[in-house]
């Protein structure tokens, strides 16, 4: 993997808006319901995170001391000033005004590892921000473009919803907020396996950040140009440090070790799971293979709007990691715990399975 490529990637990632101002700020006014109204008290509420190592060591005090206060908008500002607020990048003014605001990537596919205070700490790279209510955020803009029927429907979302085709064909049916590591393991990208993981960063980057570009796929009746094009240039470098991020090992002392190689001998036998969690990956995607919502006990409304009309079996990549990853599964969400998920299967499939092989199975997947 070239090392130039990663690091432009690493910095489109976290920082590239793709021009996507010209919606938050110029259309939505974003940045002025940021400047006079949010505080880093409300921001971090909706699931907001900060960078603690954007801070310098004195903000640093002056928030522990109470010098600096989280109860202040112009502090989210300061903050912004710093680049310090994940996934969001403002420009701010040497009034310490700020003037425009747009979102990265980052926004929806990092989080923290809360070391300084909850929700500020190191950065997470593709781990999936579940706490992220993305539709309240959006409805903090005043602008009449938002209806009171759209602004019912982004409300409605939750933490770690967010439906990528609402705006498409206006349909409310929200999924769950994947992660963004382990791709380079998964041949197609996203729960109806439509397309390559650089489809999907494209299809996002114009039709959902509001970036500018030309995004255009006719199985599914989009064809969005916004230019000039800032998109298609950076989809090879955020590819390949999408690539580069892998899927973070279990964390001792989270699951019963012996009670994880048992549940590992159910999960590839009587539970039969291997049958569509195949191969290092655990998922037969790779296998070209892809199931009819019926088949696994999945609403199909989700996948009939999509080019397959089908559900991947989703890659087992880092299903538990407390207090950051801790569900909810199935793209819906519809299940809130690995004990949840097992008895879907059990449920679905007809499996006999007794209490000790159904709790061993949750810790084997706790590993994963």
């Amino acid at each position: 993997m070239n090392p130039a490529l990663v690091a432009e990637g690493k910095t489109i990632f976290r920082f590239d808006t793709f021009g996507d101002e010209t919606f938050w700020t110029d259309s939505l006014r974003l940045h002025e319901v940021i400047r006079t109204s949010v505080t880093p008290r409300a921001a971090l509420g909706l699931g907001i995170k900060v960078d603690a190592d954007a801070l310098p060591p004195e903000v640093k005090a002056g928030i522990l001391n109470g010098s600096i206060s989280l109860d202040l908008p112009a502090t989210t500002v300061a903050l912004l000033r710093l680049n310090a607020v994940v996934g969001v990048i403002g420009q701010v003014d040497a009034s310490n005004t700020l003037t425009r605001v747009g979102l990265t990537c980052a926004f929806c596919h990092s989080t923290v590892d809360n070391s300084f205070l909850p929700g500020v700490g190191s950065r997470l790279d593709g781990w999936p921000n579940r706490t992220l209510d993305v539709g309240k955020i959006v409805t903090l803009s005043t602008s009449p473009l938002l209806t009171p029927a759209a602004r019912a429907v982004y409300n409605s979302w939750g933490p770690g919803m967010y439906d990528p085709r609402f705006n498409i064909d206006g349909q409310n049916i929200p999924v769950v907020i994947p992660p963004a590591f382990g791709l380079r393991h998964v041949a197609r990208e996203i729960y109806t396996g439509d397309d390559v993981v650089s489809y999907w960063n494209a299809y996002v980057a114009i039709t959902q950040m509001h970036g500018h570009g030309h995004f255009v796929d006719p199985r599914i009746g989009v064809d969005k140009n916004n230019p000039p094009d800032l998109v298609s240039s950076k989809l090879e470098p955020l590819r390949a440090y999408q690539f580069s991020l892998e899927t973070p090992e279990a964390i001792p002392g989270t699951f019963n070790a012996a009670a994880a190689q048992r549940g590992k001998q159910v999960f590839n036998g009587v539970a039969k799971c291997q049958q569509c969690h195949l191969g290092d990956a655990l998922t037969d995607v790779n296998a070209n293979r892809l199931h009819a919502g019926e088949e696994v006990g999945q609403d199909p409304a989700y996948a009939q709007r999509s080019v397959t009309k089908l559900y991947r079996t989703t890659p087992l990549r880092g299903l538990w990691h407390p207090p950051q990853l801790v569900g909810p599964y199935f793209h819906d969400g519809s299940a809130t715990s690995l004990e949840a998920v097992v008895d879907h299967y059990v449920r679905v499939f007809g499996l006999t399975l007794t209490s000790q092989q159904r709790s061993d199975l949750v810790e084997y997947l706790k590993t994963l």
